[in-house]
């Protein structure tokens, strides 16, 4: 039985000096950026992280943030390691673009996932999430042990395919498309520690083979699901690819060409399944392991919805979940870290910076940073309750981006959420089953070193 009489640190990396920290992260030998990050990270504004040849600044100053993440590409665009780690997947997509060709592709997918649209989408959501429960009734028949990581994907992968393109997870076509992701993120080469810090910048970095062979099959998959909506003449979808579909740019009139289409519902697939997936892992992870606030959880579902299907108003109506879930994405932001580059030499705060140097926002240091927050490492929902969350500084919680860049599918994400977690936790308790220590890493997001094993019980009230 966990003890609940002590305040709830969940796992993170012990906070050493920059030499040791460097020294765990060559010996894992995984890439993981978070146990490069030593204890100062989580103090300064802005310093440098260790030594490098282009040098690597980290921001935690919510006015220099606001200022980076404000500007219109000409300064500080996108890392190119970001780019080049993503460009085969979704080509010149509006996650990779900066300037006047991403304010056009903001402007004709915005509308996608507006307030109507969502209300629109949430008929599908449900529907996915009916069918998980189905599949975890079973598991909990048969005790039977499942990955809580790849049962997450699963679920938001198919979220993503019913709101996207109107057909479950489980038809050919999405089922290719989600095993081909998997292999993406798993081993996509976005950083690797040693080229970090001999590699001038603007290196190229080389993708294995069989990376770009699942991107391709991916681009092909999903070039078939638009065909699907391009080839409609009933007008049949009324989908989140038919409103992309539909969009034009303000000023020619020109929609998006097939191979832009793709390039933006790769986007949508990406983002909006791997980011949910890994904020949901955390979250269920952390309710297997904390009893009282799964019953906190529950208790309020079952107060203000009751014990029928779960309606939109219910799950917008849902306060505690909503803090809960907050509170995840403090702590384990999905965007772990938000890399910028220095376009030309330029002065940042108090720091001259020099043409290439990498500039790194971190969600993952400014949500546990010790000038903003109280306890920082500790879970606490109540933070983003009532007053308490006026408390909290402007700039300094930035789980979707900030500003102009604010993630386009925050809303989308936070409704999804809060339904998927007040569905499951209503009907099933959640219990780790594995005894291997857990703890997170920075990959494609931010996830467990390795999957974690559960199991659930129906609950019996």
């Amino acid at each position: 039985m966990t003890d609940t009489s002590e305040p709830y640190v969940p796992p993170r990396p012990s906070k050493l000096w920059s030499v040791a920290a460097l020294a765990r992260t060559l010996r894992q030998g995984d890439g993981d950026l978070l146990s490069l990050l030593p204890g100062s990270a989580f103090r300064m504004d802005i310093g440098t992280l260790g030594y490098s040849r282009r040098s690597i600044f980290l921001l935690n100053d919510p006015g220099l943030i606001r200022q980076v993440l404000s500007d219109d590409g000409s300064t500080f665009p996108k890392s190119d390691l970001m780019v080049n780690a993503l460009e085969p997947l979704i080509g010149g997509s509006i996650f990779v673009t900066d300037g006047d060709t991403w304010r056009r592709q903001r402007a004709m997918i915005d509308p996608a996932f507006s307030h109507m649209r969502l209300n629109l989408a949430f008929a599908s959501m449900h529907a996915a999430v009916e069918d998980r429960l189905a599949w975890l009734s079973e598991m909990a028949a048969t005790r039977t042990a499942f990955s809580l990581d790849l049962a997450m994907s699963h679920l938001t992968a198919d979220v993503i395919c019913r709101t996207v393109f109107s057909t479950s997870l489980d038809t050919g076509v999405a089922k290719d498309v989600f095993d081909d992701f998997v292999i993406f993120e798993r081993d996509v080469a976005q950083v690797q520690i040693w080229r970090l810090i001999v590699d001038p910048a603007w290196t190229a970095v080389r993708q294995d083979d069989h990376v770009l062979e699942a991107c391709a099959r991916i681009r092909r998959h999903l070039g078939d699901l638009t065909d699907t909506h391009l080839d409609d003449k009933t007008g049949r979808f009324n989908d989140i690819a038919s409103a992309v579909i539909a969009a034009r740019d303000r000023d020619t009139g020109a929609a998006f060409t097939r191979d832009e289409l793709i390039d933006q519902l790769g986007v949508f697939f990406l983002a909006g399944h791997e980011t949910s997936a890994s904020a949901l892992t955390w979250a269920f992870y952390i309710l297997a392991v904390r009893p009282e606030i799964r019953a906190r959880v529950r208790a309020e579902v079952q107060e203000r919805a009751g014990a029928g299907p779960l309606g939109i108003d219910d799950v917008r109506n849902l306060p505690f979940v909503r803090s809960f879930f907050k509170e995840v994405l403090r702590l384990y932001p999905p965007i772990t870290f938000m890399p910028r580059v220095a376009q030309r030499a330029v002065v940042l705060g108090r720091r001259k910076l020099r043409r290439g140097a990498l500039v790194m926002i971190a969600p993952w240091t400014l949500h546990r940073h010790e000038r903003y927050w109280r306890d920082p490492d500790r879970f606490d929902p109540e933070r983003f309750l009532g007053e308490r969350e006026k408390e909290i500084e402007s700039g300094t919680y930035i789980p979707f981006g900030q500003g102009p860049h604010t993630c386009i599918g925050a809303g989308f994400a936070s409704l999804e959420a809060a339904l998927i977690i007040a569905s499951l936790v209503r009907d099933f308790d959640f219990e780790v089953a594995g005894t291997a220590p857990v703890r997170p890493v920075a990959r494609l997001t931010t996830r467990p070193a390795q999957e974690i094993s559960v199991r659930v019980r129906r609950h019996r009230a």
